[in-house]
């Protein structure tokens, strides 16, 4: 009796291993297509948003030439005579004006330093030397070379 109970336990258990190790293998290849899958959406998402960076680096791309375009256009817009002589006439002087205009400042401001120091007792060398300071050395070598480069281009242009 035992030997058939043990004959019929040991029979059905050989014949559901095979099964059962169908089932394991199963759950493990479904296992690894999940994970395979899983890394698969993974880099979608990146190139994905690789994607979209190219993108919006294109966009901003066309929208820095487009802005350049427009500040072209403007600056030639502003440099046609509009036809009408009094706003042709204004256009042109204003930057004259306000040179001539800082620069009379300027003076003004110099000669005030200079007398002044003239005034408390300081001899015309060490006036000079009060009135003109490192700053106005470097204004006036960033004004000369700004004029000076000026030409220099403006002869390779011609």
């Amino acid at each position: 009796m035992i030997e058939t109970l043990l004959g019929g336990l040991l029979g059905g258990a050989f014949r559901l291993a095979p099964e059962f190790l169908k089932w394991l293998d199963r759950k493990g290849e479904r296992g690894h297509e999940l994970a395979m899958q899983d890394k698969a959406i993974e880099f979608e998402k990146i190139r994905g948003a690789q994607r979209m960076s190219e993108i919006g680096a294109s966009a901003d791309a066309a929208w820095n030439t487009g802005a350049i375009d427009a500040f072209k256009q403007a600056i030639a817009a502003q440099s046609m005579p509009t036809g009408v002589p009094w706003a042709d006439a204004l256009s042109s002087s204003v930057r004259p004006i306000i040179t001539y205009w800082l620069m009379a400042l300027y003076c003004a401001a110099k000669t005030v330093a200079f007398v002044a120091a003239l005034n408390a007792g300081a001899g015309w060398g060490a006036a000079v030397l009060a009135a003109w300071t490192e700053a106005d050395q470097a204004l006036w070598a960033g004004v000369l070379n700004f004029w000076f480069l000026s030409r220099v281009f403006d002869r390779v242009r011609s």
